[in-house]
């Protein structure tokens, strides 16, 4: 019997695959327990229209990262911070939350978790941050680091 499987079954086959089994081991556990259903014709071409879907919907989303890291691409962020007078050092130190702050200022709205900050910036100047759009879509961009 032919069945799509809902969920991972270990020894048995991954979430998503379409596999034969034996008809007993299908209706009396797979399908019983709801780790699969019948693989009738129906059930498998409303399955290969959503993989179809999701597939899309994927290719969608790359793209419109590897877009928004095409914008980013050389630009320099300034993001405003604290410090003492003539010269003092900077108070606390920049966080990815100010980082996303300053880039929603300049129109790119970025989750503070997607900002990946190498070492901890404490001081005034140039830094380069990592930013994670996507699955392998990383954009390194600069932060320059000013007196509010």
């Amino acid at each position: 019997m032919k069945v799509i499987l809902i969920k991972d079954v270990k020894g048995t086959g991954k979430q998503g695959e379409i596999i034969e089994v034996n008809d007993g081991y299908a209706r009396n556990f797979l399908i019983k327990k709801g780790l699969a259903i019948e693989g009738t014709p129906q059930n498998i071409n409303t399955f290969e229209q959503r993989k179809r879907a999701q597939a899309a919907k994927i290719a969608a989303e790359k793209a419109a990262a590897v877009a928004l890291a095409d914008q980013l691409k050389g630009k320099v962020i300034t993001v405003y911070a604290k410090g003492g007078d003539h010269g003092g050092k900077m108070f606390g130190s920049v966080t990815a939350e100010m980082i996303s702050s300053a880039l929603a200022d300049a129109g790119y709205q970025i989750d503070k978790r997607k900002i990946d900050i190498k070492e901890s910036i404490r001081d005034f100047g140039k830094f380069e941050v990592t930013l994670r759009l996507y699955a392998e879509v990383n954009q390194p961009i600069d932060i320059e680091v000013v007196r509010a």
